[in-house]
């Protein structure tokens, strides 16, 4: 496995919980783990990110803040994926609410449009995600 140039690694509060949403839920793969840390490595499609349930002791030079409820405000994660349905699915037999319903996005870049059709979702601990599918280009 070719490691990323940029992995979020993301302070969670409940290892089984968040390794079960990431991974028999989402369909990430876990490429490696410390269980007697609370830490794993995921990938999905060629992302990549870290879930880790360390102490959330304020002095911690990992945060820079109080850690609660939603975690990661203003950011979310933007995952490119194949198809965004298998995952929807995946999301509503298991009970997970859609924070944004899928729906098109038309980006410019320079002299085009770039096509995506994504949705939002927050994990357990309240981090924003979104899968995106490519929907391919048109001019402007």
């Amino acid at each position: 496995m070719k490691f990323n140039k940029l992995i979020p690694e993301l302070s969670i509060t409940n290892f089984r919980n968040s390794l079960n949403f990431y991974t028999r839920i989402l369909g990430f793969r876990i490429e490696y783990q410390r269980e007697e840390s609370n830490f794993a490595y995921l990938s999905f499609q060629g992302s990549q990110i870290m879930i880790d349930q360390g102490n959330d002791e304020e002095d911690s030079p990992w945060f820079t803040g109080k850690l609660e409820y939603p975690r990661g405000r203003g950011i979310h994660f933007q995952f490119e994926v194949d198809k965004i349905q298998p995952i929807l699915d995946k999301l509503n037999k298991n009970n997970f609410s859609i924070k944004v319903e899928p729906k098109e996005y038309w980006f410019r870049k320079e002299n085009e449009l770039i096509g995506m059709k994504g949705f939002l979702v927050m994990d357990p601990d309240g981090y924003l995600l979104m899968f995106n599918e490519d929907i391919g280009t048109k001019p402007l």
